[in-house]
């Protein structure tokens, strides 16, 4: 089976047959809540008190329903829109399921209003797109989670879209609206090893600390990916660095040594090496002279002596 990201874009592969399916599916509901009880153990939570956390790529919204009973408010967002009303069907049916019980259960009516606050759900929706950044105000989230999504933006399904340049904007804007000391979790699936370092770059490059935590690793089918993030306060002047650099030029490789101003005088240039195998003048001289010493036949230097010859058709 291919993946789903060679498809095309997510907004047009999760259309409203394949979002009913993912939703019903019993499997994929069970791999959901897994996967996203071991994020909220990596994000390390205090569940004495409700947290406001970020999912991205929330899809039908089986991830913020762990959320909820654990106790945690949350927002979610997703490009697909199939998706997104799932989401709400499932935020609607709940709700309705909740006050007919309530009704079963317990007759007096503040009783009733009181358990009505508690059930009632703590998550909220929102269509978007994660790869032009996240258009929420500085320090809005306690912590951030993603499920199966950040693998998207490694794709481009448009002339405009450079994978480099969505995740450098994605981290960028992340950084921005997580409060100083949250942590993001982000699980995705790598299709190469190539993927996974370009997805860490980007995230360090911004100014982030962290790395990836493999469950399973020698499983092929168990295997799951996870990108732990959180704040290296000492890295601001770094991150504006690095943002720039990365949205300037998108082909640009990332460097251990950022230089940010338009002059570089004064740098220091790499020294010029010759390619290995290839032989100066000087050192073809060298050897002839130490031929004669040990007094072998050697042919007289002349003009032609170490040059060239022209390349072979």
């Amino acid at each position: 089976m291919s993946r789903p990201e060679l498809t095309g874009p997510a907004a047009h592969f999760y259309n409203e047959k394949e979002a009913r399916k993912y939703d019903s599916s019993s499997r994929m509901v069970g791999v959901q809540r897994e996967i996203t009880e071991r994020a909220i153990e990596l994000l390390r939570l205090d569940h004495s008190q409700p947290a406001y956390v970020l999912d991205i790529g929330c899809g039908s919204g089986l991830s913020g329903q762990v959320l909820e009973e654990k106790g945690h408010f949350w927002l979610g967002c997703d490009v697909s829109r199939d998706m997104l009303l799932v989401a709400q069907e499932r935020m609607h049916n709940q709700a309705n399921d909740d006050d007919d019980d309530e009704g079963e259960s317990d007759d007096e009516s503040m009783d009733g209003e009181s358990n009505k606050q508690q059930r009632k759900s703590t998550g909220d929706l929102m269509h978007h797109d994660m790869g032009t950044g996240l258009p929420f105000r500085p320090a809005t989230f306690d912590a951030c989670i993603s499920i199966s999504a950040l693998q998207w933006l490694c794709y481009s399904n448009a002339a405009h879209q450079n994978p480099r340049r969505r995740l450098t904007r994605f981290f960028s804007s992340l950084y921005t609206v997580l409060k100083r000391g949250g942590r993001a979790v982000l699980q995705f699936y790598p299709e190469t090893a190539e993927q996974a370092v370009l997805i860490t770059e980007c995230a360090t490059r911004v100014g982030f600390a962290g790395g990836v935590v493999v469950d399973y690793p020698n499983s092929a089918k168990a295997k799951k990916h996870y990108l732990v993030l959180s704040f290296d306060r000492n890295s601001e002047q770094k991150r504006k660095a690095a943002l720039k650099d990365g949205l300037s030029s998108a082909a640009e490789e990332p460097q251990s040594v950022l230089v940010t101003g338009a002059s570089r005088e004064g740098a220091k240039k790499a020294p010029i090496r010759k390619k290995k195998g290839v032989k100066t003048k000087e050192w073809v001289v060298h050897k002839k002279e130490t031929q004669r010493k040990k007094g072998k036949a050697v042919r007289p230097d002349t003009k032609y002596t170490a040059r060239r010859r022209p390349t072979k058709f």
